[in-house]
């Protein structure tokens, strides 16, 4: 039963990075807070706001 503890986990901490993106956040930074953290991590990506687009300078 433990390898699909990890499986399920590892998942969730995709999925995270994929909903941080989204929401214009660090990708990365949310799969490896994700791993430690698992669904506390999902409810802040849930209950945070969405920050606006950065403005690029030519």
């Amino acid at each position: 039963m433990g390898n699909e503890y990890y499986v399920g986990w590892g998942t969730l901490a995709l999925i995270n990075a994929g909903i941080a993106q989204g929401k214009n956040r660090s990708g990365i930074n949310w799969f490896l807070l994700s791993l430690l953290m698992g669904p506390i991590a999902t409810l802040a990506l849930v209950v945070f706001e969405t920050l606006p687009p950065e403005e690029r300078v030519s």
